[in-house]
């Protein structure tokens, strides 16, 4: 894909492409990408011809991409200058946008790597909090989610836990309200991800576990997101109203955190306070009893 900036009417995207573009080179040494230092520089950092040798584009059209002139950019060469710049991500981002394209699809980060994800979650204690990746897939709970929706050690995605987690299923309420939407955001995120095959393997193995999933998904149906209010029938707590909204994660593209608050003028925040310390009895008495 390739695009070219406008002289009329970008005057300041050009003037930001300009400035972007100097400060990145002038912040890296010969030294630093591998070239001799050679003579006393006038200008510190590299010249424009050593960054278009060494992104391999002509050192006339990498100055008048520089300079802001209705030029034909494409993704490959942006990303050639990204390498040879030392850009980061969010950098990169930034050259795309500037030069007038979408920057291109993060992947997620090390799925391993939970550490800053599971402090989010836990500083949302003791409220429930939940993350899942793009394809719905878990990548983290609190205590508190697991307590009030029932997670089970085998769940691994949301919208399955949904269609087939008997104790999932049966706490929330409107369930059947709530299913045809959550279908439906599930397919626009599919379509979001086209070159994603965990949509389609998860698709098909709810289809043939779940006829309620397998018939709201072939209506094709497009609505909007079911945000705002959720009601759970708890065995123990009984009923509780959480006001829900949903966070994306910068530093891990795709990732989102499912934050629920106890809505106000109920009791949920002290029976979930309840929950809680029901819970850490517990586990204080399994312990002094393997002791």
């Amino acid at each position: 894909m390739t695009t070219s900036l406008k002289p009329v009417g970008d005057a300041r995207r050009r003037e930001e492409l300009r400035l972007f573009l100097r400060t990145r080179r002038e912040r890296l040494a010969p030294q630093d990408v591998g070239l001799p230092p050679g003579a006393r520089r006038r200008t510190p950092g590299l010249r424009r011809e050593e960054v278009a040798m060494l992104a391999g584009i002509g050192a006339s059209w990498y100055t008048w991409l520089e300079q802001g002139r209705d030029i034909k950019v494409s993704e490959q060469v942006l990303d050639a200058i990204s390498r040879t710049l030392r850009l980061d991500a969010a950098e990169r981002d930034h050259l795309y946008r500037l030069v007038g394209l979408n920057p291109p699809r993060h992947t997620a980060g090390d799925p391993g790597d939970i550490s800053r994800l599971t402090s989010l979650l836990e500083g949302w204690m003791p409220s429930p909090a939940y993350a899942i990746d793009r394809c719905w897939n878990i990548a983290g709970t609190n205590r508190a989610a697991e307590l009030v929706f029932g997670f089970r050690e085998g769940d691994t995605n949301c919208l399955v836990a949904f269609f087939t987690n008997p104790a999932f299923r049966a706490r929330h309420r409107y369930w059947a309200d709530i299913a045809p939407g959550l279908v439906s955001e599930f397919r626009r995120d599919a379509a979001r991800y086209p070159d994603e095959p965990e949509f389609a393997r998860i698709c098909e193995q709810l289809a043939g576990c779940s006829p309620e999933f397998a018939e709201l998904w072939s209506r094709y149906e497009i609505r909007s997101t079911n945000q705002g209010v959720k009601a759970i029938d708890h065995p123990r707590a009984g009923c509780l109203i959480f006001d829900h909204s949903v966070l994306e994660v910068p530093d891990r593209p795709g990732v989102r955190l499912m934050l629920h608050t106890a809505q106000a003028g109920t009791d949920t925040a002290e029976k979930v306070r309840e929950l809680l310390d029901r819970d850490a009895r517990k586990g204080r008495i399994s312990l002094v009893e393997a002791g």
